[in-house]
């Protein structure tokens, strides 16, 4: 499989693993680039830059092969400017293949010293969006290629609520950087579809969760193979922190907070990152929100990496033939 994504960075597949909080370490970053994709390493796994420069370290005697580093610029009560910072002066003396950006754009969080410092150290630059405009500004200032996320995605979707099978085609169009599709991607059917639709790869991230290397209790797995793609929500919408979760008791909960015309305050006790750290590690899937995207219909195992991954090319290849024939 030969796109702009596996030229950019010598890998086999043009699947990527998306960035997860508590999730995202090591063991799974190289497990996923291993078998042929781009892992990833999600910054804000660690406080310090001793511990982060230690889990990049730690991910390379694991594999030889390139992964991402995602850090993600959004208001957070733990990571704040000089942290993010810090994130990228690493990525830059480390030489780390791709970053992947969400929330905020880096020319405008951190100034262009630190997009130019980073491509001096051949650190390839991705910036996650979810509209045409964020796409275009990130092209401007430089970047490498576009995360495209559809309001289908776990995490944080853009409150602009566009589909993946529309904002796509709309940012292909639209820059010449290449295009990852973000949301509703899960196996080799959506991933032909993506690449038909003018992206160059996909990310995926709830479907990693359900992978032998994933490091979360059993139950975290077992309960993305029993939810439906109907069985997610919006939550947070009311504070300007959008997000993407499965049903739960907490999600209820915040919710009706939610409804009751709470704020922040209110809601960062049910939303805190060491809740949802909890939980991954009890495998009890009522006391944080789980932010995983409409693609969890759409998970029936758990897989090895390199089982999904491969298992997703013959998918893909035999989808894009089978299209092909109908035109005959």
């Amino acid at each position: 499989m030969k796109t702009a994504i596996t030229e950019m960075f010598g890998v086999k597949y043009p699947i990527i693993c998306g960035a997860m909080m508590w999730l995202c370490k090591p063991k799974l970053c190289a497990a996923v680039s291993e078998a042929g994709g781009l892992g990833n390493l999600t910054a804000g796994n660690y406080p310090t830059e001793d511990e982060f420069r230690s889990a990049i370290r730690e991910t390379r005697k694991l594999t030889d092969k390139p992964f991402m580093v995602n850090v993600t610029i959004l208001p957070s009560v733990h990571i704040g400017p000089e942290q993010h910072k810090m994130y990228l002066r690493v990525c830059a003396e480390e030489r780390i293949a791709g970053l992947e950006i969400s929330g905020a754009p880096l020319d405008k969080a951190v100034g262009m010293e630190m997009i130019e410092t980073l491509k001096k150290a051949g650190v390839r630059l991705f910036h996650k969006v979810g509209s045409v405009r964020h796409a275009v500004h990130a092209e401007h200032a430089g970047y490498d290629g576009i995360y495209a996320a559809g309001i289908e995605e776990g995490g944080h979707p853009l409150n602009d609520d566009v589909t993946t099978m529309v904002l796509t085609p709309k940012i292909a169009d639209t820059v010449k950087i290449p295009v990852v599709t973000v949301g509703g991607i899960a196996d080799g059917r959506t991933m032909a579809a993506a690449l038909v639709l003018g992206a160059q790869g996909v990310m995926m991230a709830t479907r990693f969760v359900a992978t032998k290397e994933c490091e979360v209790h059993d139950n975290i797995k077992n309960e993305l193979i029993k939810r439906q793609e109907f069985d997610t929500t919006l939550i947070c919408k009311s504070i300007g922190l959008q997000g993407r979760a499965i049903k739960n008791q907490v999600v209820r909960d915040v919710l009706e907070l939610e409804a009751r015309g709470c704020g922040l305050e209110q809601l960062i006790p049910l939303i805190a990152g060491k809740r949802v750290k909890e939980a991954w590690e009890t495998g009890n899937v009522d006391i944080a929100p789980m932010m995983m995207g409409q693609s969890v219909g759409l998970v029936h195992d758990i897989p090895t990496c390199r089982e999904l991954i491969e298992r997703m090319a013959v998918e893909a290849e035999r989808e894009l033939s089978r299209a092909s024939s109908m035109l005959k």
